[in-house]
């Protein structure tokens, strides 16, 4: 299968504007998550571009991916991502999310971001069910474009509630639809996305998590394959016990390996070892917790 070190290209037009307006913000306090923006303060804002929607969600994207691993492949299903011991794997994925979220809007990266994955064992010997770790909401994502307001909103096959420009395409942490990343160019296959997570938002199974995101040698046998949903609604093959629409639960993906797979070729391989053999990269989404 093809594995494309395909990178995203320039930012739109529209996120250039918004960190245009984020940078030249006066003072005052921000009603959305309630810190103080008054630059006399040294203290950061949050907002997003219309000043009081806090940034807490968004895709990672490729480039992103590409970029903090130095591989043009991606992570695969280890994200620890410096962090050792018990844990390291959702440990080193929320501090990715932190890092990307700081890529694009400087000072966001100081919140308290979690990376939407189950786990078998949290290092204490706990399963962890990535609904559990998002906060109560609401969610907005770069622009101010609301995800969800609730959690009840949120575990649905689509977020209940969404705003429609970004609830059949989640945007990634520029706010730029992730199924076309480039305005310029055509849409990708880049649907999957890394949960091990069941439809209600639990841990699908302790074998849908490339042992708890630390592993990506791609042997099935040892690691398992990660259980991943779709950032835009998708039909046809390899999405059993899901459904192609489902943000959280779709498919079971080839394996853990780190891998690109950006045209459209069906659902999942049998012969790849991949995270993104049906149409993927090995990306996740990412929340912030309230202030």
């Amino acid at each position: 299968m093809s594995r494309l070190g395909i990178r995203n290209l320039s930012r739109s037009a529209l996120v250039s504007l918004a960190l245009g307006l984020v940078a030249c913000q006066g003072t005052g306090t921000d009603a959305g998550n309630g810190t103080d923006s008054g630059s006399g303060t040294g203290s950061v804002d949050m907002s997003t571009s219309d000043g009081s929607k806090p940034f807490s969600f968004f895709v990672t994207s490729l480039k992103a991916l590409q970029d903090l691993s130095q591989n043009p492949s991606g992570f695969g299903g280890d994200l620890r991502f410096g962090e050792t011991g018990p844990g390291a794997g959702l440990r080193g994925a929320d501090k990715i999310c932190a890092a990307i979220a700081e890529r694009s809007l400087p000072g966001a990266g100081q919140r308290t971001w979690r990376a939407f994955l189950s786990a078998a064992n949290d290092g204490t010997g706990v399963q962890v069910n990535a609904i559990d770790r998002v906060g109560p909401g609401p969610w907005y994502d770069r622009l101010g474009r609301l995800l969800a307001k609730t959690k009840a909103d949120l575990v649905a096959t689509r977020p209940i509630g969404a705003d429609p420009a970004i609830a059949n395409d989640f945007p990634n942490e520029d706010g730029v639809p992730n199924h076309q990343p480039d305005p310029n160019q055509p849409a990708v296959d880049n649907h999957d996305m890394l949960t091990g997570t069941n439809s209600s938002g639990q841990l699908y199974a302790a074998s849908a998590t490339c042992l708890d995101w630390t592993a990506n040698a791609g042997n099935k046998t040892l690691e398992g394959q990660p259980r991943v949903g779709h950032s835009w609604p998708r039909t046809g093959g390899g999405m059993t016990g899901g459904s192609g629409a489902h943000w959280m639960n779709s498919l079971t993906e080839s394996g853990c390996a780190p891998g690109v797979n950006l045209i459209e070729m069906g659902g999942p391989m049998a012969s790849s070892t991949t995270v993104g053999s049906g149409g993927g990269y090995g990306g996740f989404y990412c929340f912030a917790l309230p202030n």
